[in-house]
């Protein structure tokens, strides 16, 4: 039996960040054969409720890039892997001595998410902010207030390239710790980058609910680096045509863009749908 796993951002949504009428056609034509789907995202839970709720995710779901599962059934995340303070500590200095602002993101009591930061240097870190409470409807505190014993899901940044990169490079000496990065706003040479518990993995997230829920196959489809471990543990693997190089050089195949519903278009195919 099968489980298809999708990537959300520049995979399942369209350039406007939504789940697009022909997708959600084919989701819930996907849902009447009985196909089961879920997600393995980069979002936080309450970055992606909203966009999925009504469109048939009813399995556990993978969030944080497999730091953390979500069951929507029982309301509560069935696995997590996340950081202490005195883990991060060390990289919090690395960027502040790069001039960037690092970004805390905890899990709280109640399944509630925050966001906790050093002082804002850059003018790309006011528009992050607001984006995490508008969009996201994160609250946004000082890292003073932030609790010795808290528990961080992952830390994110946004720099100039050569910044990111060196904290990236003193990342890879970090046996606990795993980053993943890309280009935030090219014609200004800025990057974003991602750190989190290096147990944490799209790839281990789904084989786990692979073996928990029962299922003999794995097919998945993504378009970044984040998305690699899933593709080295699924059965086959799909990447858009908007994917990284390396990404369809990993895929089973490259099929359409993910604006112009390359994902459902191929599923309604591979289906019969």
């Amino acid at each position: 039996m099968d489980l298809i796993v999708f990537d959300l951002d520049g995979t399942l949504l369209n350039k406007s960040s939504k789940i697009s009428a022909y997708t959600r056609e084919t989701l819930r034509r996907l849902s009447e054969r009985g196909i089961a789907y879920t997600v393995a995202t980069g979002r936080a839970l309450h970055g992606a409720i909203d966009i999925l709720d009504g469109h048939g995710f009813l399995l556990p779901q993978i969030y944080k890039n497999g730091v953390m599962i979500w069951n929507p059934e029982l309301g509560h995340y069935s696995t997590s892997h996340l950081l202490t303070l005195d883990e991060i500590a060390h990289v919090a200095d690395a960027f502040l001595e790069k001039d960037v602002t690092p970004f805390f993101f905890t899990l709280q009591p109640g399944n509630r998410h925050a966001v906790y930061h050093p002082p804002l240097r850059q003018k790309a870190e006011y528009k992050l902010v607001k984006s995490f409470q508008r969009e996201r409807n994160l609250p946004v505190l000082p890292v003073a207030e932030l609790p010795a014993d808290a528990d961080i899901t992952n830390i994110s940044a946004i720099g100039a390239d050569t910044a990111i990169n060196a904290v990236a490079d003193m990342i890879e000496n970090e046996a606990q710790l795993v980053a993943y990065m890309g280009i935030a706003i090219e014609d200004r040479k800025l990057n974003w980058i991602d750190i989190h518990h290096h147990s944490g993995s799209k790839g281990g997230a789904v084989e786990a609910l692979k073996q928990e829920l029962g299922f003999s196959r794995v097919i998945c489809f993504g378009d970044s680096d984040n998305d690699l471990s899933m593709f080295e543990t699924a059965d086959e693997a799909y990447a858009p045509q908007n994917a990284k190089d390396n990404i369809k050089a990993a895929a089973t195949a490259v099929i359409g863009h993910h604006d112009s519903d390359g994902i459902a278009r191929f599923l309604r195919e591979r289906f019969d749908l």
